[in-house]
C-alpha cells in the first residue's frame, strides 16, 4: 500500500503539528464530554479554554457537544453550544461574542475532495475552508453550516436549516437549501 492510499500516513504527516493537540482534545473531551450539571459545564470551560485558539469569558458548552480540530477555534465571550452538537474546526472557526449553537447542530470547515476518479476517495485530501460567524448569532437546532460560509451579525439559522452560502447581517435563513426569510429588523 502506498504512502498515498495509507489514511494514517496520510493523517499523521498532514497533523503533523497538531497530533499531540489531537489527542489531547480526544482523551480530555472523552472524560469530560459527558459530565452533567454546573460541574461539567465548568470543567468543559476549563478544558476547551485551554485547548481553543481563542475561548472568550462566560461560556456554556453543555454535556454531549463533541468538538474536534479545536486548535482551529476562535470564540468570543458568552458563547452557548448545546447538546449534542458538533463542530469540526480542521479548516478554522471563528465565531464572535453571544453566539448561540443549537442542540445537534453541526458546523464543518472542511470538505472532503472528490475531484479525482484515477485514485480512490479516501487517497485526497481535505479541502479547508473556514467559517465565520458574526456576533449575536443563534444558529437552530439541527442546523448544518458547511465550510467556507460566513454568518453575519445578528443572523438566525432556524432549526434544520441547511446553510451553503452566505448569510447576510440579521438575515433570518431557513430551509434545505438555506434561504432569506426575514430580516430581524423588519420584526
Amino acid at each position: 500500500m502506498t504512502e498515498t492510499a495509507n489514511p494514517i500516513a496520510r493523517f499523521t504527516k498532514k497533523y503533523r503539528g497538531h497530533l499531540l493537540h489531537l489527542a489531547t482534545e480526544e482523551y480530555l473531551g472523552f472524560f469530560c464530554r459527558h459530565i452533567p450539571g454546573m460541574e461539567g459545564i465548568l470543567l468543559r470551560r476549563a478544558v476547551y479554554g485551554w485547548l481553543f485558539r481563542r475561548l472568550g469569558k462566560s461560556s456554556l458548552i453543555y454535556s454531549g457537544v463533541y468538538l474536534t480540530h479545536t486548535y482551529g477555534i476562535e470564540a468570543g465571550d458568552y458563547l452557548s453550544v448545546n447538546t449534542g452538537a458538533l463542530i469540526d474546526a480542521r479548516g478554522g472557526v471563528t465565531m464572535g461574542s453571544g453566539v448561540m449553537i443549537g442542540p445537534n447542530a453541526v458546523i464543518v470547515s472542511s470538505a472532503h475532495c472528490f475531484d479525482r476518479t484515477d485514485v480512490p476517495m479516501t487517497s485526497l485530501d481535505h479541502l479547508m475552508e473556514p467559517v465565520s460567524i458574526g456576533d449575536d448569532v443563534w444558529i437552530g437546532a439541527q442546523a448544518f453550516i458547511r465550510g467556507g460560509v460566513t454568518i453575519g451579525r445578528g443572523a438566525v439559522v432556524a432549526a434544520g436549516a441547511i446553510v451553503l452560502d452566505e448569510v447576510p447581517d440579521y438575515k433570518i435563513i431557513a430551509g434545505n437549501p438555506g434561504r432569506i426569510v426575514r430580516d430581524r429588523r423588519d420584526i
